[in-house]
């Protein structure tokens, strides 16, 4: 297959789906882990608050220019008040823990593109995403799903600081319920001994992911319910939205801080998290990426290039050979064989097609790799 190129149109749709999280309030002494029907909680809404805070940015050179000519512009500047609008989201003055549910929907059928024009490339794909399943079975990668599931890594801010956090589980509306401790896991690697209910969990998604057994015409779907101890009428911390035309939205009156909130009824809105916050969280299994620096040296998020926007830095650089298209030519245009191919460079490849995204080869090279 050296003469056949990537399809032109190409793309995979992506096998873990998970809902928006829905925030809810509680008492720790109140919650009822074995039947959660007998559990009261409260939905959490967003308060608008309105403060007065001080100047404590770092000015710009343009500012620093015209302090220099007049310096009590500078005083005046950093006397001013600071008033702004925002969004804020917390407990109840008697709740103590934040509640959030959300679902998991997991799919099969990676054997075969989403959409692909490339008449090879759909003889040679299904043959390698074959070869993998008989290798591995999907074990690998959904053993560091469910991990990041009984961790509770979805929760971002929420879990720093937390002083319990419980994960509870349901499989397809079965009525056992499979429960985790989430700080027992390490955030760090994914060793943790895969028995008990992590290994229930783990196999029902590599079964899923395969499409085999009660998977073969159907798809997973968890239900979990997320328990974090903060404490008494602590904040808790939604999905921020992005605002992004903020040059227009800057008159009296506009909020400098919007958080996410679902529509629930006419006369309900309740705090949430994105879904695509919840993903990027259950996909962060990439430690396989070749830069492990020593004050980074996390799992970060399965993508094309290693980005993590929060550093400002790709970890998969075209340049080193170890971003995905580097990696999906070699293996998929038969430059590298699937027995010569590193273990770890296999499991991320197939992690980005669960993933899903664009990734077909026009003449612009201008492909667009956004989740399908």
């Amino acid at each position: 297959m050296t003469k056949e190129k990537i399809p032109s149109v190409l793309s995979f749709e992506k096998k873990l789906v998970p809902s928006d999280g829905y925030f809810y309030g509680a008492r720790w002494s109140e919650i009822n882990f074995e039947n959660l029907k007998d559990t009261k909680k409260q939905p959490l809404e967003l308060i608008e608050k309105s403060v007065r805070g001080v100047i404590g940015n770092r000015f710009g050179p343009k500012d620093k220019k015209d302090f220099d000519k007049d310096p009590t512009k500078l005083d005046s500047k950093v006397e001013n008040a600071n008033l702004q609008t925002i969004d804020a989201c917390f407990l109840g003055e008697n709740q103590d823990t934040l509640i959030m549910h959300f679902t998991l929907k997991i799919l099969s059928g990676l054997e075969s593109p989403w959409v692909s024009n490339g008449k090879e490339f759909n003889i040679t794909y299904p043959e390698i995403i074959k070869k993998y399943q008989e290798k591995f079975g999907f074990q690998e990668l959904a053993k560091r799903y469910a991990i990041n599931i009984a961790n509770a890594r979805y929760l971002w801010r929420n879990r720093v600081g937390a002083e319990e956090i419980r994960v509870l589980v349901k499989i397809n509306n079965q009525e056992k319920i499979l429960k985790f401790d989430a700080k027992k896991f390490d955030l760090k690697n994914f060793d943790s001994p895969l028995d008990g209910d992590l290994k229930i969990l783990s196999d029902h998604i590599a079964k899923a992911l395969a499409g085999i057994d009660i998977y073969k015409d159907n798809a997973l779907i968890l239900d979990i319910n997320v328990f974090a101890k903060v404490g008494i009428a602590q904040d808790v911390y939604p999905s921020e939205e992005l605002v992004l035309d903020k040059g227009n939205s800057k008159g009296k009156g506009e909020k400098s801080k919007i958080l996410y909130k679902i529509k629930v009824n006419n006369e309900l809105e309740i705090a949430g998290m994105h879904s695509q916050k919840i993903g990027n969280a259950l996909r962060t299994i990439d430690n396989w990426y070749p830069e492990l620096l020593e004050n980074y040296n996390n799992p970060i998020a399965v993508e094309p290039y290693g980005s993590v926007t929060t550093l400002g830095k790709a970890f998969r650089k075209p340049k080193e050979k170890s971003d995905f298209y580097t990696l999906f030519d070699n293996l998929f245009l038969g430059k590298t064989s699937f027995e010569n191919m590193k273990e770890n460079d296999l499991h991320y490849i197939i992690a980005i097609l669960i993933r899903g995204g664009i990734f077909g080869e026009s003449d612009k090279k201008n492909n667009d790799s956004n989740e399908v």
